[in-house]
């Protein structure tokens, strides 16, 4: 019989909406985890969600704590870095919720560190794991849509009036598209690969958004044999009423899903992630080939536990990591892309990482 793989202490940092909403309970609802340290300001706050968890205001001790053995970083975006670097050099495995850094600068330095280290390092992308997502996957491997030649994704919000906090302060890794523009690039990664183009727009809309960018669209460029795709990731907070989430169009037919994936609401209500009902959304997408009318289609059952799943066997050697840095790496290169674009006015170039 072979041994039972030993229990992965963990320590998270930072607990606000993420790390409280997010990795707190997908941590605690999988088997071989242990959520043995929270670094926050607010030991109440943190005590009043888990009384047990031993809770630290010293951000950096909990990154080299000698009895942690994965450290989870949920703090500002300006702060992954360095906190990443110092956890890696204590020889711990590392998981950053994204972005991955500010800058591909900050990030190369993470993935060499990581490697020379012979740590793991991850980063938190999350919605490879929504229902609507793995529904548009399905649609374009199952081959009913023809070749695809444009994907529409949407992550919209509304939020009319700007807050004060740090993601909508003028600075480094703020605004909107540091916030979701992760989301739909990785998404677009994994569907396409690396483009070859990147064209963007980008824009502060609302009063009071100080130059800070909550409004942006790019468009990603494919070509392959004399056939052109296009691919428009677009985020904003000004929709009171949303559009279709992805929109998937080929050369028989179209796939539609609308609303977002039900795993965040979920959490936010309270929900334990593997509960009955979790991740399930009775909204269908719809299907609609040649001239026929739509067809409904049940979506995929999401499920964010797949990723802290994933990093768990990754540690003990019996799975890859469910998001590997390299692949993190290509998601900031076009975001850097797209941010010159916006700047520049003009379609850029793509090289990846």
């Amino acid at each position: 019989m072979s041994p039972t793989p030993s229990t992965l202490n963990v320590a998270l940092i930072g607990f606000g909406y993420v790390g409280q909403t997010f990795h707190a309970p997908l941590i605690d609802s999988v088997d071989g985890l242990s959520l043995a340290l929270v670094a926050s300001s607010d030991a109440g706050k943190v005590h009043a969600r888990l009384p047990q968890v031993r809770v630290t205001s010293d951000y950096l001790a909990a990154a080299t704590d000698p009895a942690i053995d994965l450290v989870v970083i949920a703090t500002p975006n300006d702060s992954h870095y360095p906190l990443a670097c110092a956890a890696l050099l204590a020889g711990k495995h590392v998981v950053i919720d994204k972005p991955f850094t500010v800058s591909m600068d900050e990030a190369r330095d993470l993935v060499e560190l990581a490697e020379v280290r012979g740590r793991l390092l991850s980063v938190f992308h999350n919605r490879r794991w929504d229902g609507d997502f793995l529904g548009a996957q399905a649609a374009l491997r199952g081959g009913g849509l023809g070749d695809v030649r444009e994907m529409v994704s949407r992550f919209d919000r509304f939020a009319p009036q700007p807050r004060d906090r740090w993601r909508e302060r003028p600075g480094p890794g703020s605004g909107l598209w540091f916030d979701l523009g992760p989301h739909v690039v990785d998404q677009a990664l994994c569907l396409f690969g690396s483009p070859q183009t990147v064209m963007a727009d980008m824009a502060g809309l609302r009063d009071g958004a100080e130059g800070v960018v909550d409004w942006a669209q790019v468009v990603l460029g494919y070509a392959s044999a004399g056939v052109q795709r296009r691919v428009t990731l677009h985020v904003t907070r000004l929709a009171a009423w949303h559009s279709p989430r992805f929109e998937l169009h080929g050369t028989a037919g179209s796939w539609l899903s609308n609303g977002l994936d039900t795993q965040e609401d979920q959490l936010k209500a309270g929900m334990v992630p593997g509960a009955p009902g979790w991740g399930e959304d009775a909204r269908p997408a719809l299907q609609v080939v040649g001239a026929a009318d739509p067809t409904p289609v049940p979506r995929p059952r999401g499920d964010y536990r797949q990723y802290y799943l994933g990093i768990r066997d990754a540690l003990h050697g019996v799975g890859p990591n469910p998001v590997p840095a390299a692949e993190a790496l290509q998601v900031m290169a076009v975001m850097e892309c797209a941010m010159r674009s916006a700047a520049e006015g003009r379609t850029l170039r793509f090289t990846p990482a």
